[in-house]
């Protein structure tokens, strides 16, 4: 399980990639992952293509993702997430709170 962050050449996005499973074992590596770029009108994209699990706590780990964008006038993106997790997310709205691709 690990999570890998990387901010485009231009400074306009962070792009955090979360590998296997999404869950409260995570929860330093991704809060770190973020709140190491306080930069504002950020893009963020979580990118959930190669995660096959993500429990409830890691919905409350994309929330607080979502205070911190808000927070710094950014935009945030869930991108290409399996389908078993975009079942998850379906199931939670998060379609309602923020852009799924």
């Amino acid at each position: 399980m690990t999570i890998s962050s990387k901010l485009s050449g231009d400074g306009k996005k962070l792009v955090i990639s979360i590998d296997e499973r999404f869950d409260f074992s995570l929860h330093q590596q991704f809060r770190d992952a973020y709140t190491s770029v306080m930069t504002q009108n950020l893009t963020y994209v979580v990118d959930l293509s190669q995660t096959e699990y993500m429990d409830s706590s890691a919905l409350g780990m994309i929330l607080l993702l979502k205070d911190h964008v808000q927070h710094y006038a950014g935009q945030l993106i869930i991108s290409k997430p399996s389908d078993t997790v975009r079942k998850i997310l379906e199931i939670a709205q998060f379609q309602r709170l923020m852009t799924i691709e």
